[in-house]
């Protein structure tokens, strides 16, 4: 209690709106009253009725008693429901009311106990905001009769607004639930309710005799397209770093990684500008609100900045700030829910109220924290907007759980998942769930010059293992670490503030936590960098690959998931983890990463031997670049639409192309591909309008059992869902015998069975799955090619 640092008398003043009454409570009594309750009794914030209380901390004396100065107080309670029983246009039902205020009060006995506080205060809050409720009723329909408006208050029963009568209903029973209500002028009249409905809302029907030079909100479809300006490509990142604000570490980091690539992001901005030969780009309204880092979810992750914290998140926030403001859009940056609020012009409360405006954004990038901060405060409006919003989603979330009903039905329901999105909205670190959309982050590239350096001056026998934290090192590490020592020497980066952590063995030699260019140079001179199997699929492994180290992680059997592991129990996704580091394994692989059985102690025997007798250059993905991340994201940005609804693909009325004019044939939409078991789309069928385009699509059939995901892998594509629509109809499965075709809703549909004949299709869009699988069916799998070391684009998607 800050009241209790304050060694003064103290009256309090309560403020309800236009009633003010004043109780001099001495400064020990009021102390003892607000801390022996326990939090029980306490003054409401603002915002958290329509009715608001206040204190005022004002000089006085400290003899008197608190309980005559609530005495005081209900007299001033007493004089004031006086005044209000001699209004005229006071209803019979209120002033019955105000008789029973006026017994209560006068049952209360100043006894004297201090326990009895704890009631009385309770009544007092109670009686005053029901007497503020009369008092507006009753000023409301004086208004209403003098104005001759109560008959056109009237609650209408208009066909076309048939919700009308039942939301007025809902106003007389909950319109103080939220303060948003009454910062719209809500009042408790029903006329204030209509006039809230038609011109806030669009449940009721305008109101005649109101003033409509203030035209009631309208609806997304009635608002004028807003004028499109082009983006042009920033190298100037000034304004930017001003943007991302200062006072906690995690913007220090982001800040100074943003300051060390900023050549990097420069020249890679001149590179695309040439590759994409002018072409016009829609400058976005763009909010990024960092949603983990506010002090309303807990903000765990700044106070560790320094102490060995994980940092991913902050290195991929830091370069999709970068990459969107290089790209040329127009940023904001929010960091607070307060600042949430200001962005988006969302009316005080509790997100009972819509935005009475349009989106001022057409993009919204966040998390998981800041989609559920955006719930509380934006209330029905996250619904009409959520199509403009994209969360950046570390470990992905695959469809089943995205959908609400389904998850809630089939087991797939958790803490972070059910948002009814687009998948492809939930945007990840790496490419490992393609129902959703790659985001990623970058790695600093090398020039030439820096890369025979780091050759010539590699050590060959000198290791540098993954681990900041101390806890990483604990049991089960000391037997691959022995046969590692007796090879290489081994360096450590552990945090620790005076002691040497006990955990990490004698023969290591400890730097302690380095800043990232002191990091760098160590990876320079090492030649292996050696993760114990966690943190899962951090930057590290990248960055060190990109510094000329092999990469040595451990093999998971079985493999890691939410079924058999703490880590991800709960995360909305089914993927099974097969090694410490998936994207290095599949994508990069040998010679530049090695996986292998940590357990087996002759197969770690023999891959630290066979690492130092392997020479490799240091190696970075382009998609891990920043000319690849700017690539990626200028293509999403500009083609991504998720709040045009798409119109149902409709197979039968596709024509061939160059048929006799009032013809109509339906052309077999998939051909043979040449040296492939996939299906192509047909070149002389017109193909409709689509992002990825059609051309990029491979059909497949997946095993029984197969998800999508390996059925495309295997085959050397990857599973577009974005196409799944093209491939959900029965010509997909001309090659089929179905005897039955039923269209239900499962997220491993399309797809059939070979013993019951038995095919499905999907009715509910939201559950295309690439992700799915079933023992019993194979899937119709739509893949795509992909341009060479950047995944997430096909070879025409730019």
């Amino acid at each position: 209690m800050h009241c209790c640092l304050i060694m003064i008398a103290l009256p309090v003043v309560l403020t309800f709106d236009s009633m003010i009454f004043v109780v001099g409570i001495g400064f020990f009594s009021l102390c003892f009253l607000m801390t022996s309750l326990g939090g029980q009794f306490s003054m409401k914030r603002i915002g958290d009725s329509p009715f608001t209380i206040r204190t005022e901390v004002l000089g006085g004396m400290e003899s008197r008693g608190v309980l005559r100065k609530i005495s005081d107080m209900l007299e001033v309670i007493l004089k004031r429901m006086d005044s209000l029983s001699k209004l005229d246009n006071t209803s019979t039902t209120d002033a019955r009311r105000l008789d029973e205020l006026s017994s209560a009060i006068n049952r209360f006995q100043p006894a004297g106990l201090v326990e009895k506080i704890q009631a009385i205060a309770q009544n007092l809050s109670n009686m005053a905001i029901r007497m503020e409720q009369i008092l507006q009723n009753s000023m409301v329909q004086g208004r209403a009769v003098r104005d001759g408006t109560s008959s056109q208050c009237e609650v209408p029963r208009d066909p076309r607004f048939s919700e009308c009568p039942g939301k007025v209903d809902w106003m007389r029973a909950r319109w103080t639930s939220d303060p948003c209500y009454a910062y719209y002028g809500v009042d408790g009249s029903d006329c204030s309710f209509l006039i809230y409905l038609s011109e806030v809302e669009w449940f009721c029907p305008p109101l005649a005799w109101r003033n409509q030079s203030s035209p009631p909100t309208q609806r997304p479809q009635q608002l004028p397209k807003p004028i499109k300006r082009q983006a042009a490509f920033r190298t100037n990142l000034s304004v930017l770093l001003d943007q991302v604000g200062t006072g906690k570490e995690s913007l220090s980091f982001m800040k100074r990684r943003i300051r060390r690539l900023a050549q990097q992001w420069t020249t890679a901005a001149n590179r695309l500008d040439v590759k994409l030969e002018q072409q016009w780009r829609d400058q976005k309204k763009i909010l990024v609100h960092v949603g983990f880092l506010t002090e309303e979810s807990g903000d765990v992750f700044s106070p560790k900045v320094l102490k060995g914290g994980p940092l991913g998140e902050m290195v991929q926030w830091a370069d999709i700030l970068t990459a969107l403001h290089v790209l040329g859009h127009n940023l904001k940056i929010s960091m607070s829910v307060k600042e949430l609020q200001g962005f988006l012009g969302v009316p005080p409360g509790r997100g009972s109220c819509p935005l009475t405006g349009p989106l001022p954004f057409d993009l919204i990038y966040t998390d998981y924290h800041g989609l559920q901060q955006m719930k509380q405060h934006m209330g029905l409006s996250l619904k009409k907007h959520k199509c403009h919003i994209r969360v950046i989603d570390t470990f992905g979330t695959e469809p089943a759980y995205n959908h609400e009903e389904y998850a809630t039905l089939h087991g797939y329901r958790t803490n972070w998942g059910y948002w009814n999105l687009n998948a492809r909205q939930y945007m990840t670190m790496f490419p490992h769930t393609p129902d959703n959309s790659f985001m990623g982050f970058v790695s600093e590239e090398l020039n030439e010059t820096e890369k025979r350096s780091i050759q010539q001056n590699k050590v060959s026998n000198m290791a540098v293992v993954y681990g900041k934290e101390p806890s990483m090192w604990k049991l089960g590490k000391e037997g691959f670490l022995e046969i590692l020592h007796r090879y290489m020497e081994v360096h450590g980066t552990v945090y620790y503030e005076t002691q040497r952590p006990p955990e990490v063995p004698a023969f290591v030699k400890n730097h302690g936590l380095l800043p990232q260019h002191e990091l760098q140079q160590l990876l320079r001179k090492a030649k292996l960098f050696i993760g114990f199997g966690f943190p899962y699929e951090g930057p590290a492994p990248l960055e060190a690959i990109a510094n000329g180290c092999i990469f040595l992680q451990p093999k998971f059997n079985p493999p890691h998931s939410s079924l058999n592991h703490e880590f991800f129990r709960g995360k909305p996704t089914s993927r099974e983890v097969f090694s410490q580091h998936p994207y290095a394994e599949q994508y990069i692989g040998r010679p530049h990463v090695m996986t292998v059985d940590f357990n087996n102690s002759l197969e770690f025997d023999s891959a630290i031997k066979e690492i130092m007798r392997t020479k490799v250059e240091p190696y970075l993905p382009y998609e891990y670049t920043c000319e690849g991340m700017l690539e990626r994201v200028h293509a999403y940005i500009q083609h991504q639409d998720f709040c045009t609804p798409e119109p149902p693909f409709m197979a039968p009325n596709l024509t061939r192309e160059g048929s006799t004019i009032g013809s109509r044939m339906i052309a077999s939409l998939f051909v043979a591909l040449p040296n492939s078991t996939a299906l192509g789309w047909a070149s002389n069928v017109s193909p409709p309008a689509a992002w990825p385009p059609l051309s990029s699509l491979r059909l497949l059939v997946s095993q029984e059992g197969q998800s999508c995901v390996e059925a495309c892998q295997s085959a050397g594509f990857i599973c577009e869902p974005a196409h799944f629509r093209f491939i959900n109809n029965k010509e997909a499965l001309l090659e089929v015998q179905c005897e039955v075709v039923d269209s239900e809703i499962n997220h491993i549909l399309p797809a059939f069975s070979v013993m019951r004949r038995e095919c499905g299709l999907q009715r509910e869009p939201l559950l295309f799955s690439c992700a799915g699988h079933s023992p019993k069916y194979r899937r119709l799998c739509p893949c795509r090619d992909f341009r060479h070391e950047q995944v997430a684009l096909c070879r025409d998607c730019l």
